[in-house]
């Protein structure tokens, strides 16, 4: 027998079907190991040694793949084709080895882009060994990650200044909060354009005033009302008489959008479908599991030759052969550091015969769909007609353009929306020729003013990080979620990011004391590091110095500097957001004004703080500001966070743990950066009812029964009247007397 192993349940299940008798396949649920959550995990003094545990809740899952094993001749590892499946692969084949199952037994390692049965078994055809550069690619990013958590995170944590820093997720952070400040900075300037309604043979159309008495009149010439109004003397009015000057004529193509990209496709999923990133990704995945697309962590825009021909006979059969370009059209992939082996995101098979498919799949997938056949169709082909009309007075030119589509080419299955696009529509003109007689009807002049800079959303978020070269296909939903569920930003109506109090201070703080981490350029060489790594051009060792002694010395300043120098630079960072009109006296006793942190988030108080207690909430975010700012009195940060699946992680009385609404489950080995759906599933899925106590026998000191539970909140513990004390497993009765004895020994002592 042969065992396959893949990350996901349902991807195992679509598998098996192919594979038929002789084979087994069982998933591993995603990562099955992960560094101890605890200091010292990363050795940074011998190599950066790294200490491993199998993550709490798969032991289950390692016990099913040994006991499969056990009666398997070979084993193949088919877990994603990508750094972290590598990764998985690699973890999988050490607990393996660590634990002397494989006994002889041949390890082939696996990589399939799309799940149908010829790209499985060709695969399985065509094994190797496990990617080492990959491998070590990962882990890099998992010990810098770890090495950012464990040395900047408490730094934050002590000052209150927030609850994490990330090497990727920061930068966005900051992105989001430099926006802000160009638009706060942002002083907007009066101008105004000038239209004219125009009249030729009964027909009418809009012309836009181009020059001005031999000035070329552009987008901030009109300064103010004053000009137009001069203007408007000049040309003299109503029923002005003009004359068509120019005509000029020309046919015009648009090429078809790439096939997606994980980028591309999150971007525009939010645009057409309001999806948040995380929501596409996980829709997607659940596609890819079905065998229905490609996997969907890519960065490249090209497709197989046998994709290309399917493509190209369906759109000759479905629209008819002037739809199919001569050749088939080529894209050229923009990421440097692209994976050309992968293809783009696109459907698996090109029937006609669609998968039946319902909600946020069916959706998901049409938009798949007519991406990757138009991307394959002609141009769409358009005839561009321009006239210049001059008044008879030749005090003013007026410009008129008409664009009408000749040929729908790919435009009849799919256009791409775009952000904050104000690009011109199709508009018609009326036949008319160089000489002929125009009446200007009706001036319209109109004020405006010009935009600060748009906020991001998510798709521009994502855009802009690509295009900085900062974070890779993979990482895009984790920080866009991240980012959200640690309320660093929030999301208007119109889906775009605000920057929260707190992630105006951890920016303040991070681009003060950590300059490189937030840095674009700093963070893009990073990425490009792991790149290198990956392609064997840099070695593992040498690549976590580069990153970690500028890092480290970083660290190293930061922990010694006062919350009171801290907090003055905040202040200084954040006194135009804080203060946009000027006022930053106390209305209370005079004094200055200015920032002030606590557990219960930030908000405004007096430098004369105890002598004036005069507190401000913060107006923007969505931060708590608790009426009672006593410091000694603890309130957790509330932590709620949608794992997907109506599962929630969270952190209550008795710690973290994660419920799907009927039941809760303690989840003490975890933190809001390391839990999964996936572990949480296992963790919910290997919940049991609180078993019935064994009776171990009494206690001749206090003539009361001993009771071993195996499951309480806190594990194991054995009870006697009311007295418990925790085990690790089942004790003998003898021990347990010793127990429960020394445990209300100390309880007097304490009395006394």
């Amino acid at each position: 027998m042969n065992l396959l192993i893949v990350e996901s349940p349902s991807k195992a299940k679509t598998i098996g079907k192919y594979l038929g008798n002789g084979w087994k396949v069982v998933a591993s649920v995603g990562h099955v190991r992960d560094l101890v959550p605890e200091n010292g995990s990363v050795d940074t003094e011998h190599d950066f040694k790294m200490r491993w545990q199998i993550m709490p809740g798969k032991e289950k899952q390692i016990k099913l793949i040994i006991d499969e094993l056990k009666k398997a001749d070979n084993i193949y590892l088919a877990s994603d084709p990508d750094r972290e499946g590598e990764a998985i692969a690699w973890h999988i084949l050490d607990i393996l080895k660590s634990k002397k199952v494989l006994d002889n037994k041949k390890v082939y390692r696996v990589a399939f882009h799309e799940i149908t049965k010829k790209a499985v078994l060709e695969a399985i055809e065509h094994p190797r060994e496990i990617d080492t550069n990959l491998v070590d690619a990962y882990l890099v990013r998992r010990a810098l990650d770890y090495l950012i958590g464990f040395g900047i995170s408490p730094l934050l944590w002590r000052r209150n200044l927030g609850r994490s820093a990330g090497r990727v997720q920061s930068v966005a952070v900051k992105l989001v909060v430099d926006r802000e400040k160009e638009i706060e900075a942002f002083k907007p300037v009066e101008y105004w354009s000038l239209d004219a309604d125009c009249n030729i043979k009964d027909s009418n159309f809009t012309a836009t005033l181009s020059k001005f008495k031999s000035e070329k009149i552009e987008k901030l010439t009109i300064k103010n009302k004053e000009y137009i109004d001069e203007i408007l003397s000049a040309v003299g009015q109503p029923d002005v008489s003009a004359t068509v000057v120019n005509i000029d004529k020309k046919k015009t193509s648009r090429k078809a959008a790439a096939p997606f990209t994980t980028s591309t496709l999150q971007q525009e999923a939010a645009r057409k479908l309001y999806f948040a990133s995380k929501r596409t990704m996980a829709t997607a995945q659940k596609l890819y599991e079905q065998g229905l697309i490609t996997y969907m962590r890519t960065d490249a825009t090209n497709l197989s030759a046998e994709a290309v021909n399917e493509i190209r006979s369906y759109i000759q059969k479905e629209y008819g052969d002037k739809f199919v370009p001569e050749k088939p059209n080529i894209y050229v992939t923009k990421s440097k550091n692209a994976q050309e082996a992968h293809e783009a995101i696109r459907p698996t098979h090109f029937d006609s015969d669609r998968p039946n498919l319902s909600g946020d799949e069916a959706k998901l997938y049409d938009l798949i769909w007519k991406r990757t056949i138009a991307c394959q169709m002609k141009n769409a082909e358009f005839d561009s007609i321009s006239a210049d009309i001059e008044t008879d007075n030749k005090v003013a030119v007026f410009h008129a353009v008409g664009t009408t589509r000749t040929f729908d080419g790919f435009m009849k299955v799919y256009t791409e929306d775009k952000d904050d696009s104000d690009e011109t529509k199709e508009a018609k003109l009326p036949p008319m020729n160089t000489g002929d007689k125009i009446t200007i009807t009706k001036f319209l002049p109109e004020q405006h003013f010009t935009q600060p800079p748009a906020r991001y959303t998510e798709a521009s978020l994502v855009k802009k990080l690509e295009e900085l070269g900062i974070g890779r296909p993979s990482t895009y939903a984790t920080i866009m979620s991240t980012i959200v569920d640690r309320k660093y930003v929030e999301q208007d109506k119109q889906r775009r990011f605000h920057p929260t109090s707190g992630g105006w201070v951890i920016a303040s703080y991070l681009s003060k004391y950590f300059d490189d981490l937030v840095d674009v350029n700093f963070t893009a060489k990073t990425e490009d590091t792991l790149d290198d790594v990956s392609n064997g051009k840099k070695e593992k060792i040498s690549a976590l110095n580069d990153f970690w002694k500028p890092t480290k010395k970083m660290i190293d300043s930061a922990k010694d500097i006062k919350t009171s120098e801290i907090i003055d630079s905040i202040n200084d960072n954040m006194h135009k957001h804080l203060f946009a009109d000027g006022n930053d006296i106390c209305p209370k006793c005079g004094s200055k004004l200015g920032i002030k942190l606590s557990k219960f988030g930030a908000f405004i108080g007096c430098s004369n703080y105890p002598k004036c207690d005069y507190v401000k909430k913060l107006e923007n975010g969505s931060d708590i500001y608790p009426q009672d700012l006593n410091e000694d009195k603890k309130i957790p940060q509330k932590i709620d966070i949608d794992l997907g699946e109506n599962i929630y992680f969270k952190v209550g009385k008795f710690g973290p743990y994660v419920t799907d609404g009927s039941k809760n489950v303690p989840a003490k080995q975890y933190t809001e950066e390391t839990i999964t759906l996936e572990i949480a599933k296992e963790l919910l899925s290997g919940a049991k009812k609180k078993a019935e106590p064994i009776e171990l026998g009494e206690n001749p000191e206090t003539k009361q029964k001993i009771y071993y539970y195996p499951t309480g909140r806190y594990g194991a513990y054995i009870s006697s009247n009311k007295v418990n004390v925790s085990v690790k497993n089942q004790p003998d009765l003898e021990t347990a007397i010793q127990l429960i004895n020394k445990k209300i020994a100390s309880k007097k002592d304490n009395k006394k």
